[in-house]
């Protein structure tokens, strides 16, 4: 079995060794060995890096990603806490798209408004109330 330091990991992951040791105190990659102190990776780190970096990919964050190896642990096939996490995250999405949207209209009516005061955008924006039902 090949072993890698930290400093080789990194590189061909294309990270900084400090994400690496990062991910490791937070439970996102196994512990590796040490020989002399050194950290020593097995070959299955570029697994769990790839891991890692679909979901932040996927817009899931270093919390979810525990969460999600976590409710992995001993599972053969993620299923069931997979699409649950993807669900909640398309979700998100759809209501961050929506304020986006909301955002980009408000925009538009500040690049064409020529009123003084921009009471305009009283009449167009979202109210607060509308703001927090989204």
């Amino acid at each position: 079995m090949a072993l890698f330091r930290i400093g080789e990991v990194a590189r061909r992951a294309r990270l900084k060794p400090s994400a690496i040791r990062y991910y490791e105190d937070e439970g996102l990659i196994p512990a590796p060995m040490r020989r002399s102190g050194r950290r020593m990776f097995g070959e299955d780190i570029f697994d769990h890096l790839a891991l890692i970096a679909a979901c932040q990919a996927a817009g899931f964050s270093l919390i979810e990603i525990r969460q999600l190896k976590d409710q992995l642990q001993g599972r053969v096939s993620p299923g069931p806490p997979l699409r649950a996490l993807a669900s909640k995250k398309h979700e998100e999405l759809d209501r961050a798209t929506a304020r986006l949207r909301d955002m980009k209209s408000v925009l538009g009516l500040l690049e064409h408004c020529s009123c003084p005061t921009l009471a305009c955008l009283l009449y167009t924006s979202p109210s607060p109330r509308d703001r927090q039902k989204s």
